[in-house]
């Protein structure tokens, strides 16, 4: 079993999923379920997918797997992660996604969700020590299933439609990049009710990653290109499978994830926030809230909220450097209501960014540089095998005259942090942090400087001595 648990769910190659291993893991899951008394035979176990040309072949596994052990599949079709997450604890039912997220087509995944939201790291070890045991499906592909697919996306747009409406985005002209993300027909539905002009561009019948987090060139130019030519007050996208915004400001530049969580924490008056030490470093001097630093992935994050539940806080907000939002519990919006949601979702971080500029009578970009946080800067380097970067982390973590010797070409090292990979701050306060990528075989690479221009180049800089130490 090649495929593994990764920052957010199982990962792996299409051939390392489709041999049987997803569907030992979703058996393995169902198994597990039971055993903890989340579920019982004859239980509903809800499943969505987004649209890579493998995801219906392992939903159709997933589902006679947990068939096999009593449970009873339904299907949710293409549908955000969040939307699938949302109707599933309404239920008070488990449910199980089948999307890779922002990695390439060949590369697809499990996501798994207890009744009561995501698994944790402690259900993860679980599953992963059942699978083995749950190989071997006669009929891999054989369970017939009830649809819920309109169901799913009607309480989606639901869940936001009292709260849209308050933000006063009447008169936009929003374009909404919609190439293949399962997000996308309740983007439109959604920003449409509210009176916003939507503009949409890019469609695809053939899956397309889009990575929020390290946004590429090709896509930058290509949405700063729309803003230009279509007059657009901002665009709006998702990534495959809708838990992951993309905000591009009238300018046609990209929106820092992590500045538009800080939007929606200050937005919703948030006295909690949860958030990875891949963050913006700003992010503590511009909240009034308590700030928890955690671990990459989504199951850091919540477990960061739950902490700050536990001391009494009532406006929980979690969010990532890829833009994500996570809500800990209901809060009061005026005349709103907005449910909790402790998984991510990229409408929420939309509309607070696009309603928080409107309410200010500000422009995208001249809210968020009014935020005057420090500039952040990510990247990747790809088919980095993941032994090679833990190698290199561990190396350069445990010893630290060979840090400084690293290093030494960018900046003294002043300080290091260990919490998730290696966070180094410079003599001159900017800021490197080596990952390795929980998801795929990719060495993240971030970094913080005064300037674009300095933090760009300190990317740059750090790739190219990566290069040397590894060639």
């Amino acid at each position: 079993m090649a495929a593994k648990f990764g920052t957010s769910g199982l990962r792996g190659l299409v051939g390392e999923l489709t041999d049987g291993t997803a569907a030992a893991h979703a058996r393995a899951f169902a198994r597990h379920l039971k055993q903890t008394g989340m579920a019982k035979g004859g239980d509903a176990i809800f499943l969505g997918r987004d649209m890579r040309a493998s995801s219906p072949e392992i939903a159709a596994q997933c589902a006679a797997a947990v068939q096999a052990e009593a449970l009873v599949p339904v299907d949710c079709g293409v549908v955000p992660t969040p939307a699938l997450a949302l109707y599933a604890m309404r239920r008070q039912a488990a449910a199980l996604m089948i999307t890779g997220s922002h990695i390439p087509d060949d590369r697809n995944g499990v996501k798994f969700y207890r009744p009561d939201g995501e698994i944790d790291k402690g259900d993860e070890e679980a599953i992963a020590t059942l699978a083995p045991s749950c190989t071997g499906l006669e009929n891999p592909a054989g369970a017939a299933m009830r649809n819920r697919h309109e169901e799913v996306l009607d309480e989606f747009v639901a869940r936001y439609r009292g709260f849209a409406s308050g933000l006063g985005l009447a008169g936009l002209r929003i374009g909404l990049y919609e190439h293949s993300s399962a997000a996308s027909i309740p983007l439109v539905r959604i920003l449409q009710e509210v009176g916003a002009e939507v503009v949409r561009l890019g469609p695809s019948d053939h899956f397309i990653p889009v990575d929020t987090e390290a946004v590429s060139d090709e896509t930058r130019a290509l949405v700063s290109g729309w803003v230009r030519n279509e007059r657009l007050d901002g665009l709006v996208s998702a990534d495959g499978d809708g838990d992951r915004p993309l905000v591009v400001d009238e300018t046609g530049t990209v929106l820092r994830g992590d500045a538009l969580g800080l939007i929606v924490a200050r937005h919703l008056q948030a006295d909690a926030v949860a958030t990875p030490v891949t963050s913006n470093s700003g992010i503590e001097r511009r909240c009034d809230a308590q700030v928890r630093r955690t671990r990459v992935g989504s199951p850091f994050v919540i477990a960061g909220m739950q902490a700050a539940l536990k001391t009494g806080s009532r406006r929980i907000v979690g969010f990532e450097a890829n833009g994500g939002v996570l809500t800990g519990n209901e809060m009061q919006l005026g005349p709103a209501s907005l449910a909790a949601l402790p998984t991510r979702d990229s409408v929420l971080p939309i509309l607070c960014a696009l309603g928080a500029a409107r309410s200010a009578g500000q422009s995208l970009s001249a809210h968020v540089a009014e935020l005057a946080l420090p500039v952040a800067a990510s990247d990747r380097i790809e088919n980095f095998p993941t032994a090679q970067s833990q190698k290199l982390v561990a190396r350069l973590s445990g010893d630290n005259e060979e840090c400084a010797r690293f290093f030494a070409a960018l900046g003294e090292v002043r300080h290091t942090d260990l919490t998730d990979g290696l966070r180094v701050t410079l003599d001159d306060r900017r800021v490197v942090h080596l990952r390795p990528s929980g998801n795929a075989p990719e060495l993240r690479v971030y970094a913080e400087a005064a300037d674009e221009t300095t933090a760009k180049a300190l990317i740059v800089g750090t790739i190219e001595r990566i290069g040397q130490d590894q060639g």
